[in-house]
């Protein structure tokens, strides 16, 4: 029986494999680090024994391995509640630390915002402050309340919202300034504000019942003035205009009556007699117009025909007798 003979174990061999193992992964590891990759909603900061030396935005870029690092910082925006939180189902959690703030005239409002913000500095979001977002939600808490103080409840809850945001949101991007936390704020804007109990929201939607039933009543007030105001202006034209005319023809009758007066007086004071008499015929004429005038000297004697004196019983007709030298006259 043929035995065959054992082969020896090569320990310098395997040995040398293990080093050539290790060796590969440590080039591969030093080529992989040297090497690192930046998206476009990123920027690295790479820094040099604890030294920032530059910063990169979208791209590859070469580092040296195990001396310098590179700390990515999301350049996103962000958002958080200021004076509420969500749970689970997605429902607004009040805060009452953050949410209740006083006004100017001492009354309390649950009022809640949604801050929107973003890296504006990666150093000094990285290196100025151990927690940035802390820091800037308790400058955005500062800001707001230093906002809302200084108007009264009834135009925090309705209509000094945008007024009030817009403050809030420009003392807030002064303060991250002048903090210099990396942080800057895109738009701070008002979700809700109510009164901060059941009570107080009754007594909140009574009066703004009331304000709307107001408004309601001096709308239809100026519409009814809108609408009684031409309509008056316009009678008082057509009165106006009635008595100028009117007034203008009194004028013309009056000028007349005196021309005509003056005409008359003319005459009267050429002819006095004819003109007495004549006026006297006209003015028999104009009460009597039915009467029928016998004109004699005064001293004729003349039976009247019987025909008149019957019908003047009858009532139709009057004689009248007038002298020609005088103006007397009779009726009969």
């Amino acid at each position: 029986m043929n035995l065959k003979p054992k082969r020896e174990f090569d320990a310098s061999k395997l040995g040398k494999n293990i080093l050539l193992g290790i060796l590969i992964i440590f080039i591969l590891s030093v080529v992989m680090g040297s090497f690192y990759n930046v998206s476009e909603q990123e920027q690295a900061v790479v820094t040099q024994f604890g030294k920032v030396v530059q910063t990169n935005s979208a791209g590859l870029y070469f580092k040296i391995p195990f001396i310098q690092k590179v700390h990515k910082v999301d350049m996103t925006t962000h958002g958080i509640g200021i004076g509420y939180v969500l749970d689970g189902n997605g429902q607004n959690i009040t805060i009452d630390d953050e949410g209740i703030m006083i006004t100017s005239d001492f009354n309390f409002v649950d009022i809640d915002f949604y801050l929107e913000y973003k890296v504006s500095d990666p150093v000094a979001y990285i290196y100025n402050t151990n927690s940035p977002e802390s820091i800037m939600k308790n400058i955005a808490l500062a800001s707001i309340r230093s906002t809302v103080i200084d108007y009264p409840v009834d135009e925090v809850i309705t209509t000094a919202k945008g007024q009030i945001q817009a403050e809030a949101k420009e003392r807030l991007a002064k303060a991250l300034q002048e903090e210099e936390v990396g942080l800057t704020v895109v738009n701070l804007t008002v979700q809700d504000a109510e009164p901060p109990t059941d009570e107080i929201k009754q007594a909140f939607k009574a009066v703004e019942t009331a304000k709307q039933g107001k408004e309601t009543a001096v709308n239809n007030a100026k519409k009814y003035q809108s609408e009684q105001v031409p309509a008056a202006e316009a009678e008082a034209d057509r009165i106006i205009q009635n008595a100028e005319a009117q007034k203008a023809a009194r004028i013309a009758e009056a000028e007349g009556e005196a021309a005509k007066f003056n005409s008359i007086f003319e005459e009267y004071s050429k002819y006095p007699l004819i003109t007495k008499q004549r006026m006297f015929y006209e003015a028999m004429e104009n009460v009597l117009p039915g009467a029928k005038v016998i004109i004699t000297d005064g001293s004729t004697q003349q039976m009247l025909p019987l025909e008149s004196f019957s019908t003047g019983v009858a009532g139709t007709t009057t004689t009248t007798t007038v002298t020609a030298d005088s103006s007397e006259s009779t009726g009969n």
